[in-house]
């Protein structure tokens, strides 16, 4: 899909929303938010469920999780790079984490391992999560004021009288 297309339709979407400025923009800052984490099948879940707790909008929250999908392809990079930040951030002394190597998948009877499960978890999944809480934050405070303004001056446009010609009484 077209990235810029992609900004053009959704851009209107979060425009026509009818709800305050601060509502909107916190549900965006929270569907960016949940782009980072690598939790693919939960991000729109976990989007609903923190824009109702914190009364955001709802809407708006699924709008911009949804851009993850147009992101896919770069995302493994970005999760890359979240690893390395949260590796770094965990260990002690602090210090880049080694090449990562394919894992050993051994074939087992059962289809969940919950020993590998934990292994690969405390390995490569808590600096993940720490990485991507890290970046995620800055990018939905940027979010959050870039869309508040937007909004804000949009809904403002929309509430001006409109000029009439002069001489002209309505």
């Amino acid at each position: 899909m077209n990235l810029r297309r992609w900004f053009q339709e959704h851009s209107l979407l979060l425009l026509a929303i009818r709800d305050t400025p601060e509502a909107i923009a916190g549900g965006v800052a929270i569907g960016i938010f949940f782009w980072f984490p690598p939790v693919l099948g939960f991000k729109t879940l976990g989007a609903i469920l923190f824009a109702w707790l914190t009364r955001s909008n709802i809407l708006a929250a699924v709008i911009a999780v949804t851009l993850h999908d147009v992101l896919l392809p770069v995302m493994f990079v970005v999760y890359r790079w979240e690893y390395c930040l949260g590796y770094w951030i965990l260990s002690n002394p602090h210090h880049w984490p080694q090449r990562l190597s394919r894992a050993d998948w051994l074939l087992h009877p059962r289809w969940v391992d919950w020993n590998m499960f934990w292994k690969t978890f405390s390995t490569v999944g808590k600096p993940l999560l720490i990485g991507s809480a890290i970046c995620g934050m800055p990018a939905a405070l940027v979010a959050f004021v870039l869309t508040k303004i937007v909004v804000a001056r949009h809904q403002r446009k929309k509430q001006l009288p409109t000029p009439t010609p002069a001489g002209k009484e309505p």
